[in-house]
């Protein structure tokens, strides 16, 4: 059961890689510094993400390379506000963990399902 999601190389990399870097925005065009204390995986002003790990956080390894659009916020589990990123090119869904310096005004359109 579950055998087949699981790689058949016993040396394949399956924990998170810890990436956190500075960028700037390329949906809203604005800066964002590293996270201190974490990692930053999406933009702290509008919430949009871009689609650069393939199959594990920090991997860099996605050829899609397009915007991933904040869909929803979810607070069903443990982790907290956890954000629903869509990829607007290939469709691929990640979930990624609020940030404390997060826009509070995005994240409250988000949790309200408006139009970011």
């Amino acid at each position: 059961m579950g055998s087949e999601n699981r790689s058949k190389n016993p040396h394949e990399r399956k924990n998170f890689i810890m990436k956190n870097e500075t960028f700037t925005c390329n949906h809203c065009g604005k800066e964002n510094d590293s996270l201190k204390g974490g990692c930053r995986n999406h933009c702290k002003h509008c919430l949009y993400s871009k689609h650069v790990d393939d199959k594990i956080p920090g991997d860099r390894g996605s050829k899609c390379g397009n915007l991933m659009k904040p869909l929803e916020l979810d607070n069903s589990g443990s982790k907290g506000y956890v954000i629903i990123h869509k990829c607007i090119k290939c469709g691929k869904e990640i979930r990624n963990k609020t940030a404390p310096d997060d826009s509070i005004e995005a994240i409250i359109a988000l949790s309200t399902h408006k139009e970011l």
